[in-house]
């Protein structure tokens, strides 16, 4: 099969669970939302610049990095046709494989690969402008590996991600954190707003990446 893959990139973690560790990063290219803060809209479009790489290609290309962790991005991965091809490949040569998606595609795609990779779920909030988008059928799939991100931008989105946790008992299910929009609102008004409501379980984090480096590179 082959893939568009925007970009590839050895870096570390700039948030999740594996915060701060090294991992490979394989960018595909393409995404069915456009979301009002989205920090890659460079390679949003299906014809974005990219490179064509088999499945088989990409997993040579992690094994020589010697890194395992390998994170699969975009763009939306899960736009990509055989998609489950890639991942099966990359879970066949040892890697620990997490996939971010934005949460308007249905992740039952990694069911039946072994290892399952983990998911990491955005649920888009009102600021993002794409809250309607949002495939509520995914949070019955959810494993206690996967994760719900919502990436924050007002109050509004405090409330609205509040009532989501609690619909769906999300902190009983899978790992939730949240996010502040980078440079839209005062990482501590999220933090109050947790402690506020006694969200236990619940994970603060900023994007390590955009204070090690400039917020706009690439490639990390």
């Amino acid at each position: 099969m082959e893939f568009k893959v925007a970009e590839k990139f050895v870096s570390i973690n700039g948030e999740g669970t594996k915060a701060g560790q090294p991992a490979v990063f394989i960018r595909l290219a393409g995404c069915n939302l456009r979301c009002s803060y989205c920090d890659t809209m460079w390679a949003n479009s299906f014809d974005a610049p990219h490179k064509i790489m088999t499945e088989q290609e990409i997993a040579e290309y992690v094994r020589s990095t010697g890194i395992t962790n390998v994170t699969l991005t975009g763009g939306e991965p899960l736009m990509a046709e055989n998609v489950s091809v890639l991942l099966s490949a990359l879970s066949e040569k040892g890697a620990a494989v997490e996939i971010e998606t934005n949460g308007s595609a249905d992740i039952s795609v990694c069911d039946g690969i072994s290892p399952r990779p983990s998911v990491t779920m955005d649920y888009k909030l009102p600021s993002s402008g794409m809250e309607g988008h949002m495939r509520h059928q995914n949070f019955s799939l959810l494993e206690s590996t996967d994760t719900v991100k919502f990436v924050a931008g007002s109050n509004e989105d405090l409330e609205r991600a509040l009532e989501i946790i609690k619909q769906y008992e999300l902190t009983n299910r899978c790992r939730v954190f949240f996010s502040p929009v980078f440079g839209k609102i005062d990482p501590a008004q999220i933090v109050d707003f947790i402690l506020k409501n006694k969200l236990n379980g619940v994970n603060f984090q900023l994007q390590l990446h955009k204070f090690i480096w400039d917020p706009d590179k690439r490639g990390v």
